[in-house]
């Protein structure tokens, strides 16, 4: 897992964020601060299901607070550019319990 100083190598690089509540959201990091607050360019949500394949919904410039933020990492974009998310089928991610 990335955070903090450890982002500094992936700027202007696709990163993919899985949230707190469960969200998967792809997209170019253009910033961050000492709060891991992240700022995400061209960015979008992959919405998984058992039923149908992964539903993307566009999102653009998009900010995540910090604080939820449940994983940050790097996404390989030539196997990413490779996957047929048509037929990808997944159950969604339950939210963090505290």
């Amino acid at each position: 897992m990335l955070g903090g100083p450890g982002l500094e190598s992936v700027v202007d690089q696709f990163i993919s964020v899985i949230t707190n509540d469960g969200r998967n959201i792809v997209g170019v990091l253009k910033g961050f601060d000492q709060a891991t607050n992240i700022i995400l360019d061209e960015s979008h949500e992959r919405v998984y299901s058992t039923k149908e394949g992964v539903q993307q919904l566009v999102l653009g410039l998009y900010i995540i607070r910090g604080d939820n933020i449940g994983v940050i990492g790097e996404l390989d974009e030539e196997l990413d550019a490779s996957l047929n998310l048509s037929e990808l089928r997944a159950h969604p991610l339950k939210p963090v319990i505290h």
